[in-house]
């Protein structure tokens, strides 16, 4: 399974946020300089985390993002499924057209393998990934 952009921009967004957490809000501007990815994407990425919770907007001066909830309760698992369209494959969903999907195995194969990999990042919080803050700032200190 191959996570989206999108999924990968919102788990980095709320690791760059979780590093800076004491410090003044973080711009989307900043966050897409210091990863080198698009800060017209990213701000899309910023909107849906706004959207879900996990992320508050501040306006004005000295305005910019800040983690809504703690890295604690910020559920790896859950933001995935928030994020990422799980049908595999077209028979996950409801429209399938597949003539073997009656006896397909493949379909139920493939579900206990998301299951497992779900399994495993609902095990983890934000937190978690943050544990080496001293070192992802040093990372995050400049670009590129």
């Amino acid at each position: 399974m191959k996570l989206t952009t999108h999924t990968d921009y919102a788990l980095r967004l709320l690791i760059y946020l979780a590093v800076r957490s004491e410090e003044m809000p973080a711009t989307v501007q900043s966050a897409a300089t210091h990863y080198g990815i698009s800060a017209h994407h990213l701000a899309k990425v910023a909107q849906t985390l706004v959207q879900l919770g996990y992320v508050v907007s501040l306006r004005g001066r000295g305005g910019g993002l800040r983690l809504q909830l703690p890295a604690e309760e910020i559920n790896i698992g859950a933001l995935v499924r928030q994020t990422e369209n799980l049908e595999l494959l077209e028979c996950f969903g409801p429209n399938s057209t597949c003539p073997i999907e009656p006896g397909c195995r493949l379909k139920g194969v493939l579900w206990k393998a998301q299951q497992a990999l779900l399994a495993v990042l609902d095990g983890y919080v934000l937190a978690d990934l943050v544990e080496n803050r001293q070192e992802l700032r040093v990372l995050l200190s400049s670009p590129g």
